[in-house]
């Protein structure tokens, strides 16, 4: 089965159990309602509820789901998605309220039911989680911290709407519905166990230790780690996993790097790792045997999964990491096939594996096109940002059998998808890696 047929399936997967729910809304017997409006408003809590519920399943990192897509674009879905849940929640209220506003007298106290302030909280809830998320950076939240933050919020949120549900007891009032909501519940709660308890065990009996911290340009290091007592894992060139260092995998302190080394070389599994705060900052100080723990491989950009007659590797900054992955497979491999590496950073001096690269170009059919945006004194090379003039001087846009991958900031890769798309390049041939997942 292909890729795009499986990608079919778990998007129809997806909707048939945001739908569900509403189903109990069309099914007899039906209590009396109040309107097209009271109806919109209860389609839209249980739609919300429903859609929080799924979030929790778009990040247990079920690989036959994610395969289709890619883990980095399940992510981006699970952000975007949380947004329209939140709308539905706080909808659902506001619209009860305009149409009755006599409803605001439930509010007072003593008199609301416990299912009704469950409501409040869990709303409340999900605002802080959405919040706490999309501004991270700016609240100068710790990584660690938030993924603790996201889960006890998450937990409530989900739970607290789950009761208020089945406390108001409208269109779940007959034994059937109630079974229903109880399945979905008991799902819910069995997929948390699934993530956060048999997920971590599986992964603490298949530990790491580093085998070597190696320093790389523009502070950057490479972790290299090896499995302790057991096969390892096996993985395609461009993928990532998800690294626990020197913690249990219960602490919820693992954080997502892609692979740079080679494919044929597993069970030995390398990372590349850029300085820039919080964890990452702590790499040039991890000391050989330090235990880790590993869950992956993850990922769709991969030059594996291409039928392609060669490849063009767009890099920006520590994007490079996953086209080290690529570049040294291809080498073991003894690659023939035509690539190109388009290697965009700021200085000459910085250029992470530099010198790796230019002995790469030698045994590979590779040409390496170096882009600075500062170039030292007398530079001959290309200079400035990428163009769409660039891009058609130097990349083979015009073949329809080469595809593009793309990996370094989030900007970077829009605009260099906007400016393929521009020169002709068909966006099935367009792949990319997102870094900023969370």
């Amino acid at each position: 089965m292909s890729y795009a047929v499986k990608g079919v399936f778990w998007i129809g997967v997806y909707l048939l159990l945001i739908l569900a729910p509403l189903a109990i809304l069309l099914i007899e017997p039906v209590p009396p309602g109040n309107g097209f409006w009271w109806d919109v408003s209860l389609a839209l809590g249980f739609a919300g509820t429903a859609m929080m519920g799924i979030l929790f399943l778009q990040t247990a990192r079920f690989r036959r789901a994610s395969a289709p897509f890619g883990i980095d674009i399940i992510y981006y879905f699970h952000r975007q998605i949380a947004l329209i849940a939140l709308f539905f929640i706080l909808a659902h209220p506001l619209i009860l309220l305009i149409l009755k506003p006599q409803l605001v007298e439930l509010f007072k106290p003593g008199v609301a039911p416990g299912h009704l302030w469950g409501a409040v909280v869990s709303t409340l809830a999900l605002v802080a989680l959405v919040v706490t998320s999309i501004w991270r950076k700016q609240l100068n939240l710790d990584y660690d911290l938030w993924r603790v933050l996201h889960a006890v919020l998450a937990v409530v949120a989900l739970g607290l709407a789950i009761w208020h549900v089945l406390g108001v007891g409208h269109y779940v009032d007959t034994s059937w519905r109630k079974q229903l909501w109880g399945t979905f519940s008991l799902s819910w709660l069995l997929l948390l166990v699934y993530v956060r308890l048999m997920k971590p065990w599986a992964q603490l009996r298949h530990p790491y230790r580093v085998a070597e911290v190696k320093q790389e340009r523009a502070d950057s290091w490479s972790l290299t780690i090896e499995p302790d007592g057991h096969d390892g894992l096996r993985f395609e060139p461009g993928q990532f996993a998800w690294l626990t260092l020197g913690n249990s995998p219960f602490a919820l302190k693992e954080h997502p790097f892609s692979f740079s080394g080679s494919a044929e070389k597993v069970p030995t599994l390398t990372f590349t790792i850029k300085e820039l705060g919080d964890f990452s900052s702590t790499i040039k100080h991890v000391k050989p045997r330090q235990i880790a723990y590993i869950d992956g491989p993850y990922g769709a950009f991969s030059p594996d999964r291409m039928d392609a007659t060669g490849f063009v590797l767009i890099a920006g900054g520590i994007g490079i990491a996953p086209m080290m992955s690529m570049l040294r497979t291809f080498a073991d491999r003894k690659e023939q096939r035509p690539l190109k590496l388009l290697y965009a950073y700021n200085t000459w001096e910085r250029l992470t594996f530099r010198e790796e690269l230019q002995e790469l170009e030698q045994q590979l059919n590779l040409e390496i096109i170096w882009l600075l945006k500062d170039p030292p004194p007398g530079w001959q090379g290309e200079s400035g940002l990428i163009t769409g003039d660039l891009l058609q001087r130097r990349l083979p846009l015009t073949d329809p059998e080469q595809s593009y991958l793309i990996c370094g900031p989030v900007k970077m890769i829009e605009l260099t998808e906007k400016l393929l798309h521009q020169s002709g390049v068909p966006l099935a041939r367009i792949h990319s890696e997102l870094f900023d997942m969370v």
